[in-house]
């Protein structure tokens, strides 16, 4: 189970890295044909789906390897014990928020899909389309989040903790900066 949760994960870093590729690719490709009179319009909107999708699919990603923002002032200057009940109730209450976005981004975008409800700007698609990052996305931090949950219970340190303090016996502290 381990093997398959670390490589969804590492999947979906992925999926977000090739979204922000696309967009490079997107803007760079409308701003060579701008300067040949092609009208791209609609890329503009493509690209903000695109961003979408790339953030919401990095998110389980960055996650488990502690490239979200963590406010540990208090947590660093806390008792093992009481650190590891801490880290135990902020997983919940995170755990209990985004299965709440969770639930409500999939609802947002089955909706759309029922209602065929089809995109208001210059690219007429059905907007579940580009709502599925935000649904998918969602689920996979679900995922993660509920994972580190039931490491931290069973008494492993969380793995964004891990790799920060990986990073850090290697001297690489950009992630602090």
């Amino acid at each position: 189970m381990r093997r398959f949760l670390d490589r969804l994960y590492l999947v979906s870093g992925a999926l977000g890295a090739i979204f922000v590729l696309l967009i490079c690719v997107l803007m760079l490709a409308q701003s060579l044909l701008r300067e040949f009179g092609v009208r791209t319009g609609g890329v503009n909107e493509v690209v903000a789906w695109f961003c979408a999708a790339a953030s919401f699919f990095a998110m389980a990603h960055a996650f488990k390897h502690g490239d979200f923002v963590r406010v540990t002032l208090l947590l660093e200057h806390l008792p093992e014990r009481a650190r590891r009940r801490l880290e135990i109730a902020c997983l919940a209450v995170a755990a209990v928020a985004v299965a709440y976005l969770a639930f409500w981004a999939n609802r947002f975008t089955y909706d759309s899909w029922a209602f065929n409800e089809i995109a208001q700007g210059l690219v007429p698609i059905p907007i579940w389309i580009p709502q599925l990052s935000f649904a998918l996305g969602s689920l996979l931090l679900l995922v993660a989040v509920v994972d580190e949950l039931v490491l931290v219970l069973r008494g492993a340190k969380p793995s964004y903790v891990t790799a920060v303090e990986e990073r850090h016996a290697r001297g690489d502290f950009s992630s602090d900066v």
